[in-house]
């Protein structure tokens, strides 16, 4: 994850400490030394929409084999005593779990900022206070272009309506609320009027994620954008950052799942205004490219742990054998120990890439979706190879 906001204008946001501290690099377990991974748990595969990119294949059906609440409970005391900064609730939808305020409320008190990935159809005025009063520390919500693209994508007639209402229930009560947008060819001539939605409806923050191969994301792969679309979508969005910091806008835009996101931005910085692509390159050092495995970890619906939500096919092992910590440090796996010191495994451009600190070759399930191996070239990078060799600062 990449805050365009914080590398164009050093706005200082919540996120910061854990994206671009010096006392994350070289770490093999956690985000700093001393504390675990921030975890992605996919909680309930169960959900109310039928979204055609969904790495889980959810459908609006209960699972079998779900953690029980006593059995969540007690694996956020196991994260809590691992130091885990931050729990994102994700699924499936997470509020089709009528235990959710429990496990939300229990992960505050131990310490753990919860945080929720949604759809945000179900956030009711009540459900929005609720979120409110258990502390929640932010709320993301998936949209995927306006009503009719949005709709589309996510398979249920009316759902940007109740996403947008349930946005608006949580501004109303004072809940910090954003977006979620996965971009691809079918919504990407949308991201200029969600922009604007941001503005009109006074959202702070939005987070626009490059598509991953993953689940029926898979089925869509050449639904991607090409090289070219993908750098005109990134000049539209740095664009519009420095338009919102130009008239006074506090408004924090992201990137994820794709870190040549911050070797471009640099590039074009690198001419026209030499200071700032040196703060630009001191975050992304620090950032240190893709940590699934390492910083970043997932947790399905059945308590077993893989490097992220996007290669649940890779399983490390179950919560409900080991303890989430034994799992995590445990390098006898190879692909456990080789994601923690993946720089000699990766293929393709990579090898002789000057940018591979600071990338650390992308998203592996990118790669291994297109070449069928877990250390292949992610086709995402769009950087050409003379951007590859390009002499960085020291």
């Amino acid at each position: 994850m990449l805050s365009l906001t914080k590398m164009l204008t050093g706005d200082v946001y919540y996120g910061d400490e854990l994206r671009y501290s010096e006392k994350s690099k070289n770490q093999r377990h956690g985000v700093s030394e001393g504390r675990g991974p921030v975890v992605a748990w996919n909680y309930t595969r169960t959900c109310n929409l039928k979204c055609v990119h969904c790495y889980s294949n959810s459908e609006a059906k209960a699972y079998d084999n779900e953690l029980t609440t006593d059995e969540a409970l007690a694996l956020i005391d196991q994260l809590a005593d691992f130091k885990v900064p931050v729990i994102l609730f994700s699924g499936g939808e997470p509020l089709m779990r009528q235990d959710f305020f429990t496990l939300a409320q229990h992960a505050k008190e131990k310490g753990i900022r919860p945080t929720l990935s949604t759809n945000g159809t179900l956030i009711t005025p009540e459900i929005a206070q609720k979120l409110k009063d258990v502390g929640v520390g932010y709320v993301g919500i998936s949209l995927d272009g306006l009503r009719s693209v949005n709709d589309r994508f996510r398979g249920v007639e009316g759902a940007f309506d109740r996403a947008m209402q349930g946005i608006r229930n949580c501004r109303a009560v004072g809940q910090r609320v954003g977006l979620r947008f996965t971009i691809n060819k079918n919504n990407f001539n949308d991201v200029g009027a969600i922009l604007d939605l941001m503005e009109t409806e006074e959202i702070d923050r939005i987070c626009f994620y490059h598509l991953v191969y993953s689940g029926r994301g898979n089925a869509i792969v050449h639904d991607d954008l090409n090289h070219e679309e993908t750098r005109q979508v990134m000049d539209l969005i740095i664009e519009r950052v420095e338009d919102f910091h130009r008239r006074g806008l506090k408004k924090e835009v992201l990137t994820v799942d794709n870190h040549v996101d911050g070797v471009y931005l640099y590039l074009k910085y690198k001419d026209k205004d030499p200071q700032r692509a040196q703060y630009i390159y001191q975050l992304l050092s620090t950032n240190g490219g893709n940590r699934s495995g390492i910083a970043f970890a997932n947790i399905d619906n059945e308590g077993n742990v893989h490097p992220d939500q996007f290669t649940q096919h890779h399983t490390f092992g179950n919560i409900r054998d080991r303890s989430f910590q034994e799992i995590w440090m445990d390098e006898t796996n190879p692909l456990m120990k080789g994601l923690k010191n993946r720089k000699g495994l990766l293929q393709g451009r990579c090898q002789n890439c000057v940018w591979l600190d600071v990338c650390n070759g992308n998203f592996r399930a990118r790669g291994e979706a297109v070449t069928g191996d877990i250390w292949g070239f992610d086709p995402a990078c769009y950087l050409t190879d003379a951007e590859c060799a390009v002499e960085r600062p020291e």
